[in-house]
């Protein structure tokens, strides 16, 4: 059921290389916009307005439990299907890649960096917009540039550390049970009203599985705050803010990453943010001596490649000891 190590390694590398091919996915929907549309026929059947909290909070659980089993049983059938074939690594690394977000996340996040050199604040909202789900309208230029970031050190856990990890310990099974979690959090695991109930074990189920990733995350940027000249006081730093500052993040896992990239570029991230009309209060992470500029967005996308890098590495030694 463990999932190969040189298999990951492929699948990080095909990832790093074409990220999420545009000309693939407007002729075969990619399995997580599948997920995505199942769990929004969910919501809007199961989560209706008039049933009680309590009935919808049960409905959720059952949603949740029958989509993981569903994504579970999907991978224990694609790893069937393939065992018997000589292109088995090839293709489970294909699979693989297509559930890591490494690529498509830089692309994403170096995009808002482009937006706001080129059209300002009004360019890098629009643009940030695509990847966060705060009200963009009310952001400064400053703001805008710590919501990329932000999302880049959280998404690096949710989007390349915590699948990969999924796939070493469960294989294709646990990967798709992982992705369809997480999306499922992503889309009906918030604290408002239409979905505190529907969705609080999509919410606390991917608490559980992100504990352990985002920690490693953590990890990873402190190693990839080295800068070229081996300076290694970043990564101290790194460090150190994430075990003082990730604590008084309203997640128990989001602000391990963020607090990282908050020490690793020495600037301030966190803080108060709003959703919509939902104001929501916030710790500040990082000590925060640098003010949030594009040029912060260049350099947490540096940071975030070497962490890669190091993810990378660490797979690879695990192929070795195999």
């Amino acid at each position: 059921m463990m999932g190969e190590p040189w298999v990951l390694l492929a699948a990080l590398a095909l990832d790093a290389l074409l990220g999420e091919p545009a000309w693939l996915y407007r002729r075969v929907p990619h399995p997580v916009v599948l997920c995505g549309k199942l769990v929004a026929l969910a919501d809007r059947h199961l989560n209706r307005p008039g049933r009680p909290p309590w009935q919808r909070r049960a409905l959720g659980v059952a949603f949740v439990l029958a989509l993981v089993a569903a994504a579970a049983a999907v991978g224990l059938v694609l790893r069937g299907a393939l065992r018997s074939s000589p292109w088995l690594a090839p293709l489970e690394a294909v699979v693989a890649a297509m559930l890591l977000a490494g690529r498509s996340l830089h692309d994403h996040v170096a995009a808002v960096g482009r937006a706001l050199r080129r059209g300002g604040v009004t360019d890098g909202r629009r643009v940030v917009a695509r990847i966060v789900g705060r009200d963009p309208a009310r952001l400064d230029e400053a703001g805008v540039v710590r919501a990329a970031i932000e999302t880049l050190a959280e998404n690096a856990s949710d989007g390349v550390v915590a699948p990969a990890l999924a796939y070493l310990v469960l294989g294709l099974p646990g990967l798709l049970a992982y992705k369809a979690v997480n999306t499922a959090d992503s889309m009906i695991g918030h604290r408002n009203a239409p979905h505190r109930a529907f969705g609080w074990a999509a919410a606390r189920l991917d608490d559980v599985l992100n504990w352990v990733p985002a920690r490693l995350t953590a990890l990873a940027i402190a190693a990839g705050a080295v800068d070229p000249g081996w300076d290694t006081a970043p990564t101290r730093r790194a460090w150190r803010c994430a075990r003082r500052d990730a604590p008084r993040h309203r997640s128990p896992n989001a602000g391990w990453p963020e607090a990282a990239m908050a020490g690793a570029l020495d600037l301030r991230l966190g803080g108060p943010r709003r959703y919509g009309s939902l104001a929501v209060g916030g710790a500040w992470l990082g000590d925060g001596r640098r003010e949030a500029t594009p040029a912060g967005i260049d350099a947490a996308l540096a940071v975030y490649r070497r962490a890669l890098g190091v993810t990378a590495f660490a797979v690879l030694g695990l192929a070795l000891l195999g």
